[in-house]
């Protein structure tokens, strides 16, 4: 027989039962006003878009205030970490080596460490790396293909230079001749909504053709790639190993300055190895040892494809973008920057250590991968100067010859594991790998230099000049820093105000 529930007993599962129901009543009710909240944003739209591309980032603003304003907090230089944090740092004032690495390109005057997207334009304007026109009858080193990744009036110019009205057929684009200055006063909005997004629909998409022409060119097409993959395909179409088409390419004829990617063989470093070979392509002739050097750019996307976190689904925007909860709005942080800053809402979604564990765990990586590069650029530095001691002795191009093939090796590889600025973290592996075969390469090398010296009565220890300060590298290798800040400055004051008002003239930018 049941035994007979109490009354006190009875009237306390009818009062937990109301309260269920009143909870439940509450849950539901949420839902529909967070659901109603979502379907607000993107049904009351006060700005609708006709054109794709929309250089004006403000525009953005009233349709995704959450977006925008986490966007302009890329201004915001505070964030410190061991490594690569949101200040401008001098990284050759640190590094004197590079100097020398790069001694004949204008990465030896100036390489700084970057700050936010909202800084690309500024920052690009002020390098010592691009000319100053105007001024004291200095050159413009650069094409206009430098312009390429620093944001959205990119794209905006490609088509009206080339009269395409579609984002996604690469082979209307052509926006490379010229100058880097002819496009001074167009180029005023920093990297944003358009860079990324369609601005009729806001579906990601890249808005730059190399990317396209480089999947195509392997058998893929990019816009049939998934959603999660595109949120990291949108920044790889920057984020990434390139090269310029040269003036006098006879297998491009037309085609001077065009940006490509190597991605034809492969997304390894040996595979843009092989392909750069296959075409006989250097970025430089390096003036002390005369070897054809390839420069790398910032082969970001390629290199953490090598890591866990790429093998595991992980898109760039996961952990430089994480998710934000307002209300019934979850959207994307758009203050891109290291997920150090953020790793409750980056690296503790996944990991369930405490956060300075996690801090940690990227340091030590992070040290490891420097100590492999630090005995790299020293070594490379001096076969570099030593070689040179082997040229002015009169040695002969038999001689030379795989002295600068294997500097050649062991100065692509410390570059390409050095100028991606995540990689350390992103595949630490892949970093101390190619890092450890450019320490090897460089012995190689200074090897062969000693027996050669030995031939010409030479041996010992190769003399090589001071070059443990920037400035005392930089002298070094024959710059004359005055008279290049100097004009830099001028530049900066009497030119780019020009660009400024005649762009705000034109409607260009925002006043």
């Amino acid at each position: 027989m049941a035994k007979k529930l109490k009354k006190w007993q009875g009237w306390a599962l009818f009062i937990g039962s109301m309260v269920v129901v009143f909870l439940l009543g509450l849950l539901v009710s949420s839902l529909m006003e967070r659901r109603a909240e979502v379907a607000s944003v993107f049904n009351n739209k006060r700005t609708v878009f006709e054109d794709s591309i929309v250089a004006v980032n403000e525009k953005f603003k009233a349709d995704y205030p959450r977006e925008y304003e986490t966007w302009a907090m890329t201004e915001d230089t505070t964030f410190k970490s061991m490594y690569n944090s949101s200040q401008e740092v001098d990284v050759l004032e640190q590094r004197p080596e590079m100097v020398v690495l790069w001694a004949g390109y204008a990465f030896s005057r100036h390489y700084n460490t970057p700050r936010g997207h909202k800084h690309c334009i500024e920052d690009l304007r002020k390098i010592l790396r691009t000319g100053n026109p105007g001024i004291d009858g200095d050159s413009d080193m650069q094409p206009a293909t430098c312009w390429t990744c620093k944001g959205p009036d990119v794209p905006r110019m490609m088509r009206e230079l080339s009269g395409s009205k579609s984002v996604f057929d690469p082979a209307n684009y052509y926006a490379y001749e010229g100058k880097w200055s002819g496009l001074g006063a167009e180029m005023m909005n920093s990297v944003g909504c358009s860079d990324c997004h369609d601005a009729r629909t806001m579906d990601l998409r890249p808005a730059r053709p190399a990317i396209y022409e480089a999947f195509s060119r392997r058998g893929l097409d990019i816009r049939k790639q998934s959603h999660q993959e595109m949120r990291s395909l949108v920044c790889a179409q920057c984020h990434v190993e390139y090269y310029f088409i040269k003036p006098d390419d006879p297998n491009n004829p037309g085609k001077a300055n065009y940006l490509v990617f190597p991605h034809d063989k492969g997304l390894t470093c040996e595979a843009a190895e092989e392909y750069y070979d296959s075409i006989g392509f250097y970025d430089y002739i390096h003036p002390l040892s005369k070897t054809p050097i390839l420069k790398a750019q910032h082969p970001g996307y390629e290199m953490s494809q090598h890591g866990i976190h790429a093998q595991r689904g992980v898109s760039c925007a996961d952990c430089h973008m994480p998710y934000k909860q307002e209300g019934g709005v979850k959207f994307s942080d758009h203050q891109i920057m290291s997920p150090l800053a953020k790793i409750d809402r980056t690296c503790q979604t996944c990991h369930r250590q405490d956060a300075e564990v996690l801090r940690q765990n990227v340091y030590d990586r992070q040290d490891k991968c420097t100590e492999v590069r630090n005995r790299a650029e020293q070594e490379l530095a001096r076969a570099h100067f030593e070689t040179k001691f082997l040229i002015d002795k009169g040695a002969t191009e038999a001689e030379l010859k795989p002295i600068q093939a294997l500097l050649r090796k062991s100065q692509w590889r410390w570059d390409y594991a050095i100028a991606s600025h995540g990689a350390t973290f992103h595949a630490p592996q892949e970093v101390t790998r190619l890092l450890s075969h450019s320490v090897d390469y460089a012995q190689q090398a200074r090897l062969l230099i000693a027996r050669v010296a030995a031939k010409y009565g030479h041996t010992g220890e190769i003399p090589v000049p001071d070059y443990s300060t920037k400035a005392k590298a930089q002298a070094a290798i024959g710059l004359d820093m005055n008279t290049l800040n100097g004009k830099k400055q001028r530049f900066l004051q009497e030119v780019v105000p020009k660009w400024i008002e005649e762009a705000k003239k034109n409607g260009k930018v925002v006043i």
